[in-house]
């Protein structure tokens, strides 16, 4: 059936329109109705944050996300648009998707007092009614509200005609989700201007004073204002959004994996496979787990997820080109890949002291207590008797970046008290995967005491 092209077919065909806070929570309340996932892709918020966005969307309110960097506010904040109608009318050509019922600017007004009924309308899909500024102390009120274009001016416009403003970001995304990340980085005499369009629904430009009704759903993101020294949510506007919602870190290693898989770039048709045991993909999470509590490092800013996805891709960035140049068509990370991290979590920790702190030993530490973290929860040490007998015995292993899996296999089957072990870890029958097990395990018993390792150039000396 053919959708309504003039605003008479639109009356004809009965739609109603709504705001955009009664559209949203319609939708909420279809969706919860129906069972669906309201926020796909969003991993361990589903018992705090989204609870929370739930009610304020069902209250009509609009939120602050309050949380440290890389906690997925901004992710949030965007999956709001899968909550809005797939598409809704517009009078065609209007700059800031009007109510075909009920235009605010004036040159549909205009438009509409000329043509009456038979103005044409567009259907604007949901994706085009998301609207995001990040808020920057330069940001202006011409770049939210609007300003007078002196090109219409020039073209013999008044000052106070109305049609002499360009809009800006706010009125461009009316009846849609507006949102401004960063929100105490604007200056307060902006914040001023915002709640003023927000709430008295009029503004000032350049002294000509519009009224401007605009529909808006608001949801805005900020640090906690306890470490932020570069400014502050204004009092009245806090007021007047209705929740303020906290938003935190994967609080368990299974969720920072999920999100890490979410999120990790993927290159495909490269001709490789890549399995990825388990215990690696814990070490990595592990690895953010235990920075977000270390002293060393700074627990003000933050640790954020995309430590874990940044050294995920490092890994095995690693393992690929080692899968290269010994031309295995697996790509399996091992323990000895684990440096490669060094460079992607550097850029992204602050030590919480300057100077003689050494930013590479810290991370180092940190990746050695991950490994025997996840070791432990594998293993206990007293299940390796007979591997610990034949190192007594005179039993040394070497391992290498760059030593091709099918010796660590071999070894495996030669060895006693190494082949359950590894069997354990669920590595059997493929080369790779026993040759990652294989340096877990003896990694695993170096940092228990209970066998010495040596590095040279050529790789890693295991011994008793």
């Amino acid at each position: 059936m053919a959708k309504p092209a003039t605003i008479r077919e639109l009356r004809s065909s009965e739609y109603r329109p709504l705001s955009i806070k009664e559209e949203m929570r319609k939708n909420v309340i279809s969706r919860i109705e129906a069972g669906d996932d309201l926020f796909p892709g969003i991993v361990g918020y589903e018992e705090t944050v989204l609870p929370q966005i739930e009610n304020a969307i069902l209250s009509g309110q609009d939120i602050i996300l309050l949380g440290e960097r890389g906690q997925a506010k901004t992710r949030l904040a965007r999956s709001l648009v899968c909550l809005l109608d797939p598409e809704i009318p517009v009078i065609d050509g209007c700059e800031i998707n009007d109510n075909p019922y009920e235009p605010i600017c004036r040159a549909c007004r205009d438009k509409v007092d000329a043509c009456g009924d038979e103005v044409a309308i567009a259907w604007l899909r949901r994706d085009w009614r998301y609207g995001e500024k990040l808020a920057t102390p330069d940001t202006t009120i011409a770049d939210l509200i609007g300003e007078v274009d002196p090109i219409k001016v020039a073209e013999g416009r008044h000052l106070s005609d109305e049609l002499v403003i360009h809009y800006g970001l706010l009125p461009r995304t009316n009846r849609g989700v507006f949102c401004i990340n960063e929100l105490p980085d604007l200056a307060e005499r902006i914040q001023v201007g915002l709640l003023n369009i927000l709430e008295e629904r009029d503004v000032q430009i350049r002294g000509f004073k519009i009224r401007l009704p605009l529909d808006l759903f608001i949801i805005a993101s900020a640090n906690p204002e306890d470490y932020t020294n570069r400014g502050r949510i204004i009092t009245p506007l806090k007021d007047r959004c209705g929740s303020e919602i906290r938003t935190h870190y994967p609080r368990s290693i299974d969720h920072e994996i999920d999100i890490m898989e979410h999120e990790r770039m993927r290159f495909d048709g490269d001709g490789f496979e890549t399995t990825v045991p388990g215990f690696m993909k814990e070490i990595i999470a592990e690895i953010t787990h235990l920075a977000r509590k270390s002293p060393d490092i700074s627990q003000r800013s933050g640790v954020s997820v995309r430590v874990s996805i940044a050294n995920y891709e490092n890994l095995l960035s690693n393992a690929l080109k080692r899968s290269i140049r010994l031309h295995e068509s697996t790509v399996v990370p091992r323990v000895t890949d684990l440096p490669a991290v060094l460079a992607s979590t550097a850029g992204k920790i602050e030590l919480e002291t300057l100077g003689d702190a050494n930013e590479e030993k810290i991370i180092d530490k940190l990746v050695q207590s991950a490994v025997i973290n996840v070791f432990n929860r594998y293993f206990l040490v007293q299940e390796f008797t007979d591997l610990l007998r034949s190192f007594q015995n005179g039993l040394t292993l070497d391992v290498s970046d760059s030593m091709p899996s099918l010796e660590y296999a071999q070894a495996a089957f030669r060895i006693d008290g190494l082949k359950s072990a590894v069997s354990k870890l669920g590595a059997q029958g493929n080369p790779g995967t026993i040759a990652s097990a294989t340096e877990f395990i003896l990694e695993g018993l170096h940092l228990n005491r209970k066998l010495n390792k040596d590095r040279n150039a050529a790789g890693t000396h295991y011994r008793r």
